[in-house]
């Protein structure tokens, strides 16, 4: 008896790997897919975002949840239109990319509350919190990795690195240093994966 529950603690480690190395694979594939497609990629968060505000208007006719939930959630999905605005680009100390962060702040400390004190089945309040507080934002931090590919254009504010270099110049200067997610799983396959190395004959 005692060596068949070990073995279930193996089994559940070798689930989590499976589990973990799906999800970093799923990712890998949507930030490829962001970079390659942005256009398409922001029209998709645009209808993520319409979508959402049906689902609250939804939840405001049909459920009894509060309405401050309902109304921060709404100010939320305005203020990552406000957001979409300028993408792929994100500006980090816009006042609707920190109010998104705020907001996201106030959204789940109002469901926690609220679920806490009034009983809902587990799936309901998993499906509130992915419908309505999670997609929006993981679809931004997917989408993080877009900006990387993208040619300079009059979004970027910032000044050019010294007076004799141009807007070309500085584009492929900066284009060594990649700091998206789509980077971040590219540093990570090729430090932790085993690299195949092609014999020559």
């Amino acid at each position: 008896m005692w060596f068949l529950y070990l073995l279930s603690y193996l089994s559940l480690i070798i689930q989590i790997c499976v589990i973990v190395l799906s999800v970093a694979a799923g990712l890998y594939y949507l930030a490829e897919f962001v970079e390659e497609y942005t256009v398409f990629s922001g029209k998709v968060i645009k209808v993520i975002i319409i979508v959402t505000f049906v689902i609250y208007g939804g939840l405001f006719i049909f459920e009894d949840l509060p309405t401050s939930m309902i109304v921060c959630g709404v100010i939320s999905q305005i203020l990552h239109i406000f957001v979409l605005r300028t993408f792929p680009f994100f500006i980090p100390m816009s006042i609707p990319f920190i109010g998104t962060i705020v907001f996201a702040i106030i959204n789940h400390y109002l469901a926690f509350s609220y679920f806490t004190s009034v009983y809902y089945p587990f799936s309901e309040v998993l499906t509130y919190f992915t419908l309505c507080l999670w997609i929006v934002p993981f679809a931004f931090f997917v989408s993080l990795c877009a900006n990387e590919n993208v040619l300079p254009t009059i979004i970027e504010k910032r000044p050019l690195l010294s007076d004799d270099s141009d807007v070309v110049t500085n584009y492929f200067s900066r284009r060594g240093k990649r700091y998206g997610l789509l980077s971040f799983f590219n540093y990570a396959k090729e430090s932790i994966l085993p690299q195949r190395i092609k014999k020559t004959f």
